[in-house]
């Protein structure tokens, strides 16, 4: 079966979770860990060469204090809990968004995980905290923009490439599948440019109870495309008989 390099995902579900059995929405995100273990095994396991999770996005600022205070709190602990088994088995752990806007104790706890885990030659983690796609495609239009007013880079040297370098994931190869658990059909500012010809699958299932068996389903359905990047079929077969 033909697997992703790449696989991102939107965890969504853990509040709906948590309100379906009279539970605090802290629940919820507390009962997503288990699958987050799932996932990155599975992964790990497949030799699936990256993982993307989205965790916290910088429209989930707007959410109550006391549930962005609790995820803050649950994200340390998660860190201080799962990196050295994540090390162990050779998971190299990125984090990507602005985190210059959380608090500086989880700052700290992530640029320890970052470095004890660099060197590490396994599954590429990549957990996305304050992250949104818009925010990114503006910081990288930043530094570009910085460049040419430096005269490192004229305009006319901007292609694609240079302009993906300055992009929160650069340097690992852009998803070729996508899950989004909880029944939504959208892609909520995620990756927006990295996501320009991956692969879509939508689960109906709450993050929590997304397990081994869906992530088989998703990896089959994956199997079972044709990508194209706006290719007919015919040129695909000369392709791939040439």
């Amino acid at each position: 079966m033909s697997l992703p390099r790449h696989i991102a995902i939107i965890m969504d579900g853990n509040g709906r979770w948590a309100r379906s059995r009279g539970e605090p929405r802290s629940a919820g995100h507390k009962a997503g860990m288990a699958p987050v273990r799932t996932c990155i095994e599975e992964c790990a396991r497949r030799r699936i060469e990256a993982l993307t999770l989205f965790a916290f996005s910088s429209e989930n600022w707007k959410r109550p204090p006391a549930e962005v205070s609790a995820l803050m709190t649950l994200f340390m602990d998660a860190i201080d809990a799962e990196v050295r088994a994540l090390h162990d088995n050779g998971v190299r752990i990125r984090f990507v968004g602005d985190r210059l806007a959380l608090p500086v104790r989880l700052q700290s706890r992530m640029l320890q995980a970052e470095a004890l885990t660099a060197n590490n030659g396994g599954l590429k983690l990549q957990l996305a905290v304050a992250y949104g796609g818009r925010w990114d495609i503006v910081n990288a239009s930043q530094l570009v923009a910085r460049l040419c007013s430096e005269g490192a880079l004229t305009v006319a040297a901007i292609t694609e490439d240079v302009f993906a370098a300055g992009l929160q994931l650069a340097g690992i190869p852009e998803p070729d599948l996508f899950i989004r658990t909880g029944g939504e059909h959208r892609i909520s500012n995620f990756l927006l440019w990295e996501l320009a010809y991956t692969e879509l699958y939508f689960s109906e299932l709450l993050w929590p109870d997304f397990d081994v068996r869906e992530l088989e389903r998703a990896l089959a359905r994956f199997a079972a495309r044709e990508r194209r990047y706006g290719l007919t079929a015919e040129q695909l077969a000369a392709r791939v008989s040439g």
